[in-house]
């Protein structure tokens, strides 16, 4: 077995590597039913260990594209290659990868030991090697005392586990985990992704999981893909994608956020900050924003500023001679999310931007209600110019 990566998984990053040598690579991928195009002559690279996450809506093309790397589906054009190997007129069972369904597909009449041995048994491994197998990933996803049981006496989380337990038996080199924790409720689910964050730790396996839930995807990925219409628009890591969207299409799939639409009125400025980008000033609708940013749009052109929700300021006191970066409008809504609040500011002009504060008191001297007049800030680093 590999060894625990553990902490070092912080600091995993290969794909900053020039050198490294991609475990998986899809390479100018097309598949197509008919007139319908699925995946767009896609081209992604993986690396070992890595935790990836296809990300996207249905119909996005995440699915056909984990379907044909476990070669459920063959590609119309382009190649698949595995630690350099074309996987072409490879069929499933001969290839080096599991996948884990969203439906687990347990046998019912099987106990847990059984329903993990059962692919080791169809390959026809010695018994001693099959107990000692089961035993292991019995432990592994702490299912021990249930070995005996059948999937209908466990609960959904369990069977989620032994469905894991017995993808993982078979030691592929790739797990594919397509939806895998769609059907438990949101605790359960929370707590299950750090397990299979632990358990890719431990195993130092590379796994590939399609989810349309973003927030998963952000906790349990190395990177993430994001996918739209049959191609990725952006792959990055979770921070980098939350932080730094490169279109308004990522922006606004990935998380909560306000978008603006701006006229650029000045850019290349004057630095600021040592060591920060140049300043770059917009206008929208009689607000003035300026931005901390490398921009590579033109004077007059229209840009959109993203901003997010939990980088706005509110206060019922007006900021000290602030010109930029202010807005002012009435609490239209409040949304009580028990850590932080969300709050729907009405401008005068009708739009509507929203502002999140956590709730780090259970008191407080005059709290931000309905009907409030309020103003809002934000820093010259906390927003973003998108361009396209």
């Amino acid at each position: 077995m590999a060894k625990s990566l553990g902490p070092v998984k912080r600091k995993f990053s290969p794909w900053t590597d020039p050198s490294a040598t991609p475990f998986i690579r899809f390479e100018n991928i097309t598949k197509r039913y008919g007139d319908f195009i699925a995946v767009d002559n896609l081209t992604l690279d993986i690396y070992e260990r890595e935790f990836f996450s296809l990300l996207g809506p249905s119909g996005c093309g995440k699915t056909t594209l984990m379907r044909m790397l476990a070669g459920f589906e063959e590609p119309t054009s382009g190649r698949i290659l595995l630690q350099g190997r074309d996987l072409s007129g490879t069929p499933p069972y001969k290839r080096p990868t599991n996948m884990m369904f969203q439906s687990y597909a347990l046998f019912p009449h099987m106990t847990v030991e059984k329903n993990i041995a059962f692919g080791l048994e169809q390959d026809g491994l010695p018994k001693p090697e099959i107990r000692a197998r089961v035993e292991e990933m019995l432990k592994l996803v702490k299912l021990e005392a249930f070995a005996r049981r059948k999937p209908a006496q466990l609960s959904g989380g369990q069977r989620q586990r032994v469905a894991l337990a017995r993808s993982l038996a078979k030691r592929p080199k790739v797990l594919l985990l397509d939806e895998p924790l769609g059907a438990l409720d949101r605790k359960l689910r929370e707590e299950t992704q750090f397990e299979l964050m632990d358990i890719q730790h431990t195993l130092g396996l590379t796994f590939l999981i399609v989810t349309h839930d973003q927030e998963e995807a952000m906790t349990v990925s190395d990177r993430i893909a994001v996918m739209d219409k049959g191609i990725v628009v952006q792959v990055a890591t979770p921070a980098e994608i939350y932080e730094g969207p490169n279109s308004r299409y990522v922006a606004e799939f990935i998380g909560d956020i306000n978008i603006l639409e701006c006229a650029l009125t000045e850019n290349a400025g004057v630095c600021l900050h040592e060591g920060h980008p140049p300043v770059v000033r917009l206008e929208s609708d009689g607000l003035s924003i300026a931005v901390e940013q490398e921009c590579p749009a033109a004077v007059g052109d229209r840009v959109a500023f993203a901003i997010r929700p939990e980088k706005v300021r509110i206060s019922l006191d007006p900021p000290a001679a602030a010109e930029t970066n202010t807005a002012h409008g009435e609490v239209w809504d409040i949304g009580y999310l028990g850590d932080f609040s969300v709050f729907l500011v009405k401008l005068e002009d009708g739009r509507v931007l929203r502002a999140a504060q956590a709730n780090v008191s259970r008191l407080v001297d005059r709290p931000i209600t309905f009907g409030d007049m309020v103003w809002l800030t934000w820093p010259l680093d906390a927003g973003l110019v998108l361009t396209r």
